[in-house]
């Protein structure tokens, strides 16, 4: 593979996975030959980025190269990692160190020993890494992140995922104080930039410097600590005198690093503040966590464009059964969210092998993680009324309704009938000659029945006999007959023309 220049894999990296990728294999030719400190720290860079763009579309996309991927990139990572560490401590005793003090030389004499022992395992690592496999991936994973739009609502949520994660890891440091707490930090910091960098091209544009600073600040506090735990364990100090002085000099430099984080990071004027204004807040969390599902379930369900048109006929029965009074929506819950999610997901499991997707759909919704915005209870029912929209109906026993109280489960049988009976008004998906995008269901009450309207159905239609056997649970949960049938066609209006019209 021809070698780019730097300044050009910059440029390019900016763009997507695949540079990062290639640059892994060249810095791997790079780093073999002699294991110097820039290019191991090159090598570390660039799969420490395939690892956080994995990492950010794992989140979306569950497909398992990517993890496969980032777990063959943590490995060689890992197995750079102390010859890097004791790079990074020869630094800093160029720095600190005079070379006539006792100290510095000792520290010096046993870091090279141990970076002899450290070499060539890191020359192992780099010969072992499955070059053939990672190019593989280089070709096919890039294909698969450009499928989502930098900077859509799926990244804003995730970013919002992580920027909240390392907010709450920066309290608990301003709390404790402690070295442990500061490292971890350091690595929240470090996941909310590279998903900003990685996915929000705007945002990034704003907040690159302020979070490559902040990283920087808290790495090098790390490697502080790090040179004195090893200070300490190898008995480098003659006598307290020098133990003091070096402490002193240590935490000085320690202190100005923390002191300079504070003042951008603590107060009403903080970094927090600023980078929390720029994400999604009050009900656009919820809308940017819907994008995010919607962009999973793009990923997994074969026919998404379906499951799309679904949700919109879903909608549609819900806000009519609403106004006529059929659907009462509990107070602090919001039902049509939950019914809109369960329709954009209710058929990933089709994207595998299991004889029974919608089982296999709840399986996988169950996996996931309670979104932003959402409460455990709404997100649990997500994965019950996708669970029912086919099959046998819901009943009083069945494990996914066993943590339910019967309010509830009346809810999620009555969600799981407008979305059982939405499944089958996708006339399109029965018709693939039908090229009319969406056929619109409207409700009304004629007498004692729920009357649902559908353009283009007919009671001849080949999806009749669907239609009937999915309006049953509606029925039973609505305690009403529902009949469904064609919307009469709109007859156009013909102006008649005026008296003077054929003078004119």
């Amino acid at each position: 593979m021809p070698e780019l220049p730097t300044a050009t894999l910059h440029t390019q990296a900016r763009t997507g996975l695949r540079p990062w990728m290639e640059r892994v294999l060249q810095e791997c030719d790079h780093a073999g030959s002699d294991l110097a400190p820039d290019p191991v720290h090159d090598l570390r860079v660039a799969l420490r980025r395939c690892r956080s763009l994995s990492d950010g579309m794992m989140a979306i996309d569950f497909d398992p190269s990517w993890r496969a991927m980032k777990k063959a990139g943590r490995k060689l990572f890992r197995a750079l990692g102390d010859l890097r560490d004791l790079h990074v401590m020869l630094e800093w005793l160029g720095k600190l160190g005079d070379p006539d003090d006792p100290v510095a030389r000792k520290l010096t004499e046993v870091v090279r020993a141990r970076e002899a022992e450290a070499r060539p395992l890191a020359a192992e690592a780099i010969a072992k890494f499955d070059r053939k496999q990672w190019r593989q991936w280089s070709q096919s994973l890039p294909r698969r992140a450009t499928r989502i739009r930098l900077g859509s609502p799926a990244f804003e949520n995730l970013a919002l995922e992580k920027w909240a994660a390392a907010y709450d890891l920066h309290k608990r440091a301003m709390r404790s104080r402690s070295q442990v707490a500061f490292h971890t930090l350091r690595i929240g910091i470090k996941r909310f930039r590279y998903t900003v960098e990685n996915f929000l091209p705007r945002q990034h544009k704003l907040w690159s410097a302020d979070l490559k600073r902040l990283q920087d600040w808290l790495g090098e506090v790390h490697d502080l600590d790090v040179l004195w735990q090893t200070a300490l364990q190898i008995g480098a100090f003659p006598d307290p005198g020098s133990r003091d002085l070096w402490r002193t000099r240590l935490q000085a430099e320690r202190n100005l690093r923390l002191n300079q984080y504070r003042v951008r990071m603590v107060g009403r004027e903080s970094l927090w503040r600023e980078w929390r204004g720029e994400l999604p807040r009050g009900q656009a969390i919820k809308t940017a966590s819907l994008a995010r599902l919607k962009a999973s379930a793009r990923f997994l369900d074969p026919d998404f464009a379906h499951s799309q048109r679904v949700a919109q006929l879903s909608l549609q029965l819900y806000d009519g059964l609403a106004r006529v009074g059929l659907f009462q929506p509990e107070e602090g819950r919001d039902l049509r969210s939950a019914l809109l999610a369960a329709a954009l997901l209710h058929d990933v499991g089709r994207g595998t092998e299991a004889k029974d997707h919608h089982k296999e759909t709840y399986r996988l919704i169950c996996q996931l993680p309670t979104p932003l915005g959402w409460s455990e209870p709404d997100f649990a029912l997500v994965a019950i009324v996708a669970r029912y929209h086919r099959g046998a109906l819901p009943r009083t026993g069945q494990k996914p309704l066993l943590a339910l109280t019967l309010p509830q489960r009346r809810i999620a049988t009555r969600l799981a009938a407008i979305l059982r009976l939405a499944s089958v008004l996708d006339l399109r998906h029965l018709d693939k000659s039908n090229t009319r995008r969406l056929h619109r269901a409207a409700v009304h009450l004629e007498a004692k029945a729920v009357v649902i309207t559908v353009d283009g159905y007919s009671g001849y239609h080949q999806s009749a006999e669907k239609i009937a056997a999915a309006r049953h649970l509606l029925e039973l949960t609505l305690r009403k007959p529902v009949i469904v049938k064609g919307a009469s066609p709109t007859r156009r209006k013909i102006r008649r023309p005026l008296p003077n019209d054929a003078a004119r």
